[in-house]
């Protein structure tokens, strides 16, 4: 291990070992077998290229991706270690010679697809070399019930059969129990020592949201949050990989699109470009992404709901490889519920699978309409516990609003059976809204006592209501009969009224604004009462059983907090205050902008930081305390204060405490320096001999 230590810092350039490196080393070192589960991001290559360089002979690691081995080998090369690989992208004279290399012991690491490595061809030079160990990398690609499966890796058992003296090391990120299982036994490793690392990435923010103008969330999010960083965008089809790429070119992104569908030849240029420039976003199917090690993914947007949380987690592990703070977005809708649920059903898989294929896309729906913290019930699935909720996901920090649906529920459920449980989501929404079109009166369902009792939702909010119903197992959809609805046995007691259903409230998209109209920013100094507001606008809401942004949208209550209207009248000049409004809800509003005060000291443009301070400076504070208390230098405090001294809201004098003397010797040297750039404050420092703070000069200037 002292060698392995060394190498670690020499050549790979780390000073210590991570999460369980250290242990898996030593096991393979010693000969054992192993199985990592790591998270992405996590060091897993570490643990089978230190052991390989140490040990004696080749180190043979099985890949998936062809694609990916050339920038590994590449990767590894620069670091001086003798690495290749072999695939069907050589040509042949380029195999020999690598085959004669590995032969003749001239190769440290040599990458190989599962597919060649059992090939008799493959298997009679290893049994010719010698071999450090096998590191068989994304093993989960072994369990037919993980998200990756791949044939060709279940043959790979007979590397224990043919070596079973030389070490093995299976890795992966992502895998539950029964893909632990399945791996332990498809590959038979029975006997190996098994590390566990914590599943958490605590620097990737997860945010799930309703799938309505999901290009228009996107963007927002986009230009909100990452306007100049690299990302992944992933969608289910091939088609929708194109036109959103295309749409992202047209609003000025570079994106490029990935699926098995494009030429070999793109789809290498595409891989090249998205890892070696920057801010470019790659749009693609899942058949993007594994093993993808570049460690400036700001963000993984999904505008499909993968089929499982192996899936999301697999492919959201792709951002924030190096620790840096990144985003997990997702836009998910009903119809992607609909979309894999037909495509599980209609496969030719056996009926094991399908039920497992089911059951795991119910556990991704049931994270989709959480309501407490997704990363507890993310590594919950993993088997892993987190005692506290983690603050860095959307539920935690901006917990969701959940309201009593029972009656709602129930109406759309007896809507669902008196039509016979023989139509889809569309037609059941036509009748419960009261829709008389050609095909309702046709069936005679505008007769139904169901028919037109849905007037209290509208059609988003219905649609919310019924893909809540479907996640959570309420109703099922028949795909055999092209979407039909049918009840469940969990609805019998909801429909009996012996039970209530809370579901989660649907909030206004912000999306639903024009077109490129940037979301306006709350003032620092607005933030209280911006958030009183919102809170005085949801007691209103729940009151009357209507969304907030009925009441007010969030731009009126961003311009009411900077205005902060004191009487009725000033408050009716407010952009989206109408007369009715006014009247129902005004005097309300009014009072709680009365509980909130502005100091005539914060009515500017200045920054937060520097609000902050002066803040602290209208509580009465000092220079000396505001900087003890912000953890600041002093000045950089007088920096804060001279800006509000250039625009008159502060007094010099009365900031610095400067005497009369010390006041005009300072002006006077500074007349007589005819300093007026803060550059050129170093001269007057100087010149009074260092005796003043380069901010109590500041602050003089911006008198002047």
């Amino acid at each position: 291990m002292e060698r392995a230590q060394k190498l670690l810092n020499t050549t790979f350039g780390y000073e210590d070992f991570r999460h369980n490196q250290a242990d898996i080393i030593q096991s393979v070192l010693s000969g054992a077998d192993a199985l990592a589960l790591m998270p992405t991001g996590g060091g897993k290559s570490l643990c089978y290229q230190i052991p390989a360089l140490l040990l004696d002979g080749v180190g043979i690691v099985v890949s998936p991706l062809i694609a990916l081995m050339q920038d590994q080998v590449d990767a590894l090369r620069q670091l001086g270690i003798r690495a290749d690989f072999l695939n069907s992208s050589l040509d042949a004279q380029s195999q020999r010679d690598i085959e004669a290399s590995l032969l003749s012991g001239e190769i440290d690491i040599l990458y190989v697809a599962p597919e060649r490595l059992v090939t008799e061809r493959m298997l009679s030079l290893l049994d010719q070399s010698t071999i450090a160990l096998f590191a068989i990398d994304e093993a989960h690609c072994v369990s037919q019930w993980g998200h990756d499966f791949r044939k060709d890796y279940q043959q790979l058992r007979i590397l224990h059969d043919r070596y079973p003296n030389t070490p093995r090391i299976a890795l992966t990120a992502t895998a539950d129990q029964r893909t632990r299982d399945e791996i332990i036994a498809q590959l038979a490793l029975q006997n190996a020592d098994v590390y566990i690392n914590s599943f958490d990435r605590p620097n990737i923010r997860y945010s799930l949201n309703e799938g309505q103008n999901a290009r228009a969330q996107l963007w927002e999010f986009l230009e909100q949050e990452h306007a100049q960083d690299a990302g992944i965008i992933y969608c289910l089809s091939r088609k929708k990989v194109e036109s959103t790429a295309e749409w992202l070119v047209e609003k000025g992104r570079t994106a490029l699109p990935y699926h098995a569908g494009l030429p070999a030849e793109m789809r290498r240029e595409h891989q090249s470009r998205f890892l070696r420039e920057e801010g470019i976003i790659m749009v693609a199917t899942i058949a993007f992404g594994m093993g993808i090690d570049k460690p400036d993914v700001r963000f993984v947007a999904h505008l499909n709901l993968p089929k499982s949380i192996e899936a999301y987690y697999q492919e959201t592990g792709r951002a924030g490889r190096n620790g840096e703070p990144a985003n997990a977005w997702m836009a998910y809708g009903l119809q992607d519920v609909i979309t894999l649920r037909q495509m599980v059903q209609g496969g030719d898989a056996e009926e094991q699978f399908k039920r497992v294929s089911h059951q795991k896309l119910e556990s991704m729906l049931g994270l989709c309409e959480l309501t407490s913290c997704r990363r507890q019930a993310l590594l919950a699935y993993f088997g892993e516990t987190q005692s506290q909720p983690c603050g860095n996901c959307d539920n935690c920090l901006h917990p969701p609003e959940t309201w009593d649906a029972t009656v709602s529920v129930q109406k759309a459920l007896s809507c669902v059976y008196r039509t016979d449980q023989r139509f889809g989501v569309n037609y059941i929404l036509d009748v419960l809204t009261g829709k008389k079109n050609e095909r309702i009166q046709s069936f005679q369902h505008d007769k139904l006592s169901t028919f037109g009792i849905g007037t209290e939702l509208n059609a988003v909010e219905w649609r919310s209501l019924f893909r809540q119903l479907i996640a959570m197992d309420f109703l099922h959809i028949d795909v055999d009969g092209y979407g039909a609805l049918k009840l469940s046995e969990k609805c019998r007691p909801l429909l009996r009224g012996e039970e209530t259903l809370q579901l989660r409230r649907r909030e206004k998209n912000v999306t639903k604004e024009k077109a490129g109209k940037k979301k306006v920013p709350v003032r620092g100094v607005d933030q209280e009462l911006f958030d009183a507001l919102r809170a005085c606008r949801m007691a209103f809401a729940n009151e009357q059983g209507v969304p907030p942004y009925v009441i007010f949208h969030d731009s009126t209550l961003i311009e009411i907090a900077k205005r902060r209207p004191q009487s009725m009248k000033d408050l009716g000049t407010v952009s989206g205050v109408g007369e009715q409004k006014l009247k129902r809800y005004g005097q309300k509003f009014i009072s709680v902008v009365l509980e909130f005060p502005l100091h005539p000291l914060l009515d500017n443009p200045f920054s937060d930081t520097v609000n902050s301070t002066l803040s602290l400076y209208a509580q009465g504070k000092t220079a000396d305390k505001i900087a003890q208390e912000r953890s600041l230098v002093i000045s950089t405090i007088y920096s804060h204060f001279s800006q509000a001294i250039a625009v008159g809201l502060l007094d010099v004098r009365e900031v610095t405490q400067l005497t009369d003397v010390q006041f005009q010797e300072i002006t006077a040297t500074m007349n007589l320096l005819e300093s007026e750039a803060e550059s050129a404050l170093k001269p007057v420092y100087e010149a009074l001999d260092e005796a003043y703070d380069y901010g109590v000069l500041k602050c003089v200037q911006a008198a002047l």
